[in-house]
């Protein structure tokens, strides 16, 4: 069978711990702050704190009923689970049938439970219980790969509701969508992360899908809107967008990879929307402008598409140069995607979002993540089972994905991470879909 071999390979491979290149006694101090996210009876949610004594009910994210509850608590309890089990139940589960079965559908709970009527926050943690624009997009598109068009639709509401008149983002809203919590200011990767998603969206329906014109309808200001801020930031003497935080949230004075070619792949996706919508005009202009900002990136960033084009600094953003977030890889983007990694891989066996991050002990499970996501759709899914299964590997032990990996392997940071679980989700549906895994019954 094809998945136990490839899964035999990525059990003995190369996601493993790489003690001997850091020297952990500096290891950052870094510890868990959460094992899961709890529904309670009422439907309120809550942070599980690390060391909690308890399970939840089947496919939910509701804590089993104990012998101090009274009947009506329990009852309510198993009332609220209900739910979340007849959703997961309408859901299609990628990997079922898999040893990744059971990692896809708690990620599918967790980002269940993080989502309020189209508000996908990315953790529940205080410093993180916000809508991220970028974290929200890859939630709309593994929520619509899962067979649940209709919260993926909710999501792109939600974003063409506080998106600002000019196309553009703010770093992260408050779930309630009456805007920023600070001001981390605008980051204009969100812009092309939300046409990515919503091109996803309607890639996953049939063409004769009655939904698919309604999708066009009810999202056609965020549509209209995003794409021409996409045209005017590549409207510029060398067709590079100006310089703007991306997903480091870091302020930044020069142009960084992982702000172009988001802005690519946004470009790429408006093309696509429009020459399906029959609209001549608006797809040539995309096309030409994603040509444009193309060959600028490869003349700018390439061959080595480090982090900042005159810099040599590896950075995660490589993977963004590939499907499925450009419809093939720039020119060189394969070569540098490989040369990526190893710089980047820290103890644990996971990766850090740049060769320079500041912490130099601690993977990241975003990060990993998006590299098996790249892995299974460029023909490297040895290379994808490997991160997928150190990434199940270091679960807590609720289930959930956690933001970060300590030096030794234990969780770290808040858990769930909806962006890592929206991720994974993806990256088992494209296996499953090229038949190295069983598809799902």
């Amino acid at each position: 069978m094809v998945v136990a071999a490839v899964l035999a390979l990525a059990l003995g491979g190369a996601a493993t711990a790489r003690t001997d290149l850091w020297d952990t006694r500096r290891a950052d101090d870094v510890g868990p702050y959460a094992w899961g996210v709890h529904v309670s009876p009422d439907g309120d949610r809550a942070v599980v704190p690390p060391g909690t004594n308890a399970v939840y009910l089947p496919d939910s994210r509701v804590f089993t009923p104990t012998p101090q509850d009274s009947p009506a608590q329990a009852t309510a309890a198993h009332a609220q689970a209900a739910l979340a089990q007849e959703w997961l139940s309408e859901a299609h589960i990628p990997g079922a049938g898999s040893p990744l079965e059971d990692m896809t559908r708690a990620a599918l709970l967790d980002i269940h439970a993080l989502s309020f009527d189209g508000a996908a926050l990315a953790g529940y943690n205080p410093n993180w219980r916000y809508v991220w624009p970028r974290d929200a997009s890859f939630i709309a598109a593994a929520m619509a790969t899962a067979g649940h068009p209709d919260d993926a639709i909710a999501i792109l509401e939600f974003l063409q509701d506080v998106q600002h008149p000019d196309g553009t983002f703010e770093a992260r809203y408050l779930p309630d969508g009456s805007g920023p919590p600070d001001e981390r200011g605008i980051q204009i990767d969100g812009t092309g992360w939300v046409m990515w998603a919503a091109d996803h969206l309607l890639s996953t329906l049939q063409p004769g899908d009655l939904r698919v014109q309604q999708i066009r309808t009810d999202l056609h200001g965020l549509l209209e809107r995003s794409t021409a801020q996409l045209l005017h930031q590549v409207d510029t003497p060398d067709s590079l967008p100006p310089p703007s935080a991306d997903y480091w949230e870091h302020r930044e004075s020069d142009l960084t990879l992982g702000t172009a070619t988001p802005v690519l792949a946004g470009l790429r996706s408006a093309h696509r929307i429009w020459s399906d919508d029959g609209d001549a005009a608006r797809a040539t202009q995309t096309h030409q402008a994603a040509e444009r900002l193309e060959q600028a990136i490869e003349t700018e960033f390439g061959p080595a598409y480090a982090r900042y084009a005159d810099s040599t600094q590896r950075d995660a953003a490589t993977a963004f140069l590939l499907p499925p977030f450009q419809p093939v890889a720039l020119s060189g983007g394969m070569d540098a995607w490989r040369a990526s990694i190893e710089p980047m891989r820290r103890p644990a066996g996971g990766l850090a979002p740049g060769a320079s991050w500041r912490e130099q002990t601690l993977s990241w499970t975003p990060q990993t993540s998006l590299y098996a996501l790249a892995a299974a759709h460029n023909g490297e899914p040895g290379m994808a089972l490997e991160w997928l299964t150190w990434l199940d590997a270091h679960r807590t032990p609720l289930g959930a994905i956690p933001e970060k990996v300590s030096a030794d392997g234990s969780p770290a940071a808040v858990a769930p991470l909806a962006w890592s679980a929206a991720v994974v989700i993806l990256t088992v549906a494209q296996l499953e879909a090229d038949g190295v895994l069983p598809p799902a019954q």
